[in-house]
C-alpha cells in the first residue's frame, strides 16, 4: 500500500472516532455520556494539534523562511488548547470547528498541495465540520432540557 492510499484510509477512519463520541454524548445518560463528551472535545483538540504540526513539518522541505507557516502552526495549537480551556464543551466546539475551517482555509491559499490531498483535507473538514456541529446541538439541546 502506498503512501497515499495508507494517507486516505487514515483521513476517513479518523472521522470515525468523532461521530462514535457524538453518538455516544447522544444516547448515553450520567457518567459514560460525560466521558463521550470529553473524548470528543479531546480528540478534536489532539486532531487540530495534529493538523497544526503537519505545516511546521512542511516548512522542513524549503529552503526560504516561511515565518508566517510556523507562527500559524503554532498559533493554531494555543487557540485549539485555549478553546478547550473554556471547560464549555458546547463552546470548545465551536471554537475547535473555526480552528477547523481557518485551517482548511489557510492551507487552500498558502500551500501548494497535490489535488488529491487537497480534496481529502476539503472532505475531511467538512466531515469533521459536520459532527462539531451536531455536536454543538446535542450539547444545547441536552442543557436546555
Amino acid at each position: 500500500m502506498n503512501n497515499r492510499a495508507v494517507m486516505l484510509t487514515l483521513g476517513y477512519a479518523g472521522l470515525l472516532p468523532f461521530y462514535g463520541f457524538l453518538a455516544a454524548a447522544w444516547s448515553l445518560e450520567d457518567w459514560p455520556a460525560a466521558i463521550s463528551v470529553q473524548g470528543f472535545i479531546i480528540y478534536s483538540l489532539g486532531i487540530l494539534c495534529f493538523l497544526a504540526g503537519t505545516l511546521w513539518g512542511r516548512v522542513q522541505s524549503f529552503d526560504a523562511p516561511h515565518k508566517a507557516r510556523l507562527l500559524v502552526s503554532n498559533g493554531l495549537v494555543l487557540f485549539a488548547v485555549a478553546a478547550v480551556l473554556t471547560a464549555q464543551a458546547w463552546l470548545a466546539s465551536l471554537a475547535l470547528m473555526t480552528g477547523y475551517l481557518a485551517l482548511l482555509w489557510y492551507e487552500q491559499g498558502a500551500e501548494s498541495l497535490p489535488s488529491w490531498y487537497g480534496v481529502m483535507r476539503r472532505n475531511l473538514t467538512l466531515g469533521v465540520v459536520l459532527a462539531h456541529g451536531l455536536f454543538f446541538t446535542v450539547q444545547s439541546v441536552q442543557m436546555a432540557s
